[in-house]
C-alpha cells in the first residue's frame, strides 16, 4: 500500500507548460505537477519545514476547511502547531516518519498513521527520523453541540478496516476513522477505495464540500458536466452540490482521502445576526 508524496523540484525548461490544472465555480482540479518548489510556503511556529496549501476558506473555492501537505525535514518540527482558538484537526502521514506528542504520550506514525486533534488538545510534532516526513493536515473550525465533546484520537489506515458500500461486491469501500452517527464529528477524513471498475454509479448531488487527494492509482471523475482524468498526486475540491461520480481505471485500486463537512444543521444567521448570508 503506497500513497502519494510531493517532492518539489521544477519541470525542465525544454518541457511545454500545459498541464491539467481546472478552476471552475463547481470544482477545481490542482495536478501533481503543480506542487514544485516555488508554491510552498513557510509556516510560523515551524523549523525545517514548508507546505503546500492546497484549500483555504475563499470566495469560489473552499468555505469550510483547509488543507495543507506538510514536509518536515529531519530535526523540524512545532511545538505548538495549532495556534489558532477552536480549530479541529486531522493528521494523515504519508511518507517518512512523524513524532506526535500528544496530551503528554509520544506516538511515532509511519506512512497511513492518522491523528484526529480536538480543538481543546495539547499537542506538537518532530521528525526524529533521518529522512523528510510528509503529512496531510485538514483544518477545520470546530462547531460545538450541546451534549457532544470530540476527543483526539491516533489510529491508522492500517488498524481500520474498509467497510464495503451496500450492493458493490467490495469494488467500492470507506475506511472511516470515527463513527459516522457521532454527532461529536462536525467532520469526517476518510480514506475511499475503488477496485479496478468499480465506480459511483450515480452522479452523487449534496450539501456537503469535499476535498479529495488522490492517495494512489487512476481514474476518470465526472464533475458537474466534465469528464476529468485524475491520477495519484491530484487534488479536487467540489463545491457544495456539485455532481460528481467516477470509474476506477486500474491496473491497482483507486483511493483517495476525503474531507467532507457533516451532522450541523445549517445555519441561516450571523451569530443572532438576522440578517441572510450574501
Amino acid at each position: 500500500m503506497g500513497y502519494y508524496t510531493p517532492t518539489g523540484g521544477l519541470p525542465g525548461q525544454n518541457e511545454l507548460l500545459t498541464d491539467r490544472a481546472i478552476v471552475k465555480e463547481a470544482y477545481t482540479v490542482i495536478p501533481k505537477g503543480v506542487l514544485r518548489d516555488i508554491v510552498t510556503s513557510n509556516l510560523p511556529g515551524f523549523t525545517g519545514t514548508r507546505a503546500w496549501i492546497i484549500a483555504r476558506p475563499i470566495a469560489g473555492f473552499a468555505t469550510t476547511f483547509s488543507q495543507l501537505i506538510v514536509e518536515i525535514q529531519p530535526g523540524g518540527g512545532a511545538e505548538r502547531p495549532e495556534s489558532e482558538a477552536g480549530v479541529e484537526g486531522v493528521v494523515f502521514v504519508t511518507a517518512g516518519e512523524l513524532t506526535l506528542i500528544l496530551e503528554g504520550e509520544r506516538h511515532v506514525l509511519a506512512p497511513g498513521g492518522y491523528a484526529y486533534l480536538a480543538t481543546d488538545s495539547v499537542w506538537s510534532l518532530a521528525n526524529e527520523g533521518g529522512e523528510a516526513t510528509s503529512f496531510h493536515w485538514v483544518r477545520k473550525a470546530y462547531e460545538p453541540l450541546d451534549g457532544y465533546r470530540a476527543t483526539s484520537f491516533v489510529t491508522s489506515d492500517q488498524e481500520v478496516e474498509p467497510r464495503p458500500m451496500p450492493d458493490t461486491d467490495g469494488a467500492w469501500s470507506t475506511t472511516r476513522f470515527v463513527d459516522p452517527d457521532d454527532l461529536a464529528h462536525d467532520m469526517h477524513v476518510n480514506i475511499v477505495t475503488f477496485q479496478p471498475g468499480g465506480s459511483i454509479p450515480f452522479a452523487e448531488t449534496h450539501v456537503m464540500e469535499h476535498g479529495l487527494f488522490v492517495l494512489e492509482g487512476k481514474a476518470v471523475y465526472r464533475l458537474n458536466d466534465d469528464w476529468v482524468e485524475v491520477e495519484a498526486g491530484d487534488f479536487m475540491h467540489l463545491r457544495a452540490f456539485c455532481p460528481q461520480a467516477c470509474y476506477a481505471g486500474g491496473p491497482g485500486p483507486f483511493r483517495y482521502l476525503l474531507y467532507k463537512d457533516v451532522n450541523r444543521q445549517i445555519r441561516l444567521t450571523r451569530g443572532g445576526d438576522p440578517r441572510p448570508w450574501g
